[in-house]
């Protein structure tokens, strides 16, 4: 009964939220956004920052690199043994997603996951930043939401994920 109702929330949450995107200039930024999540600018970023010398870089980027080891098999395994489908294969008045996923699965969101390890470990060691680096991850989970590719309940498991796994690195490294 109780996953009955959360998944008719997480259903019509995703309706409401996708209907909003229908305009040129929310599926731009829903875009771009997503973009900025996207893996291998991860690797770039940890990359430059351990160019630097800086102790603290140095650190940052061990706790970065980690996380994201610890995020990347438990995000497959979870997705694997999910098998959770898109809303596009669920969800017949929707029709399509806006772009084409990377995979079958939804639950958890991958881009999501990702924000978040690189958000909640950089704002351990920027906490003036907290805020703005929040407000980014949250973004980047609605913009797979908007975008047609993941429901509300993925993006929060994927942002569960990556906190817990930058959580986790920095309690391992230290």
């Amino acid at each position: 009964m109780l996953l009955k109702r959360l998944e008719q929330w997480d259903h019509h949450s995703f309706c409401s939220l996708f209907s909003r995107s229908s305009s040129r200039q929310a599926f731009i930024a829903s875009y771009f956004l997503s973009k900025t999540a996207d893996g291998p600018l991860y690797l770039l970023l940890c990359g430059i920052l351990y160019l630097f010398s800086h102790s603290d870089v140095t650190e940052l980027t061990t706790i970065l690199l980690l996380a994201f080891a610890l995020e990347l098999p438990l995000y497959l395994v979870l997705k694997n043994c999910i098998k959770r489908a898109r809303p596009a294969d669920i969800l017949t008045v929707f029709g399509y997603a806006h772009i084409t996923p990377s995979d079958r699965f939804s639950l958890p969101s991958g881009h999501t996951a990702g924000a978040f390890v690189m958000a909640t470990t950089l704002a351990i060691y920027f906490p003036a930043l907290a805020v703005l680096l929040l407000i980014w991850a949250c973004s980047v989970g609605m913009s797979r939401i908007m975008l047609g590719v993941h429901f509300p309940l993925d993006v929060i498991a994927g942002a569960t994920l990556g906190t817990l796994c930058s959580l986790s690195a920095y309690i391992i490294y230290n």
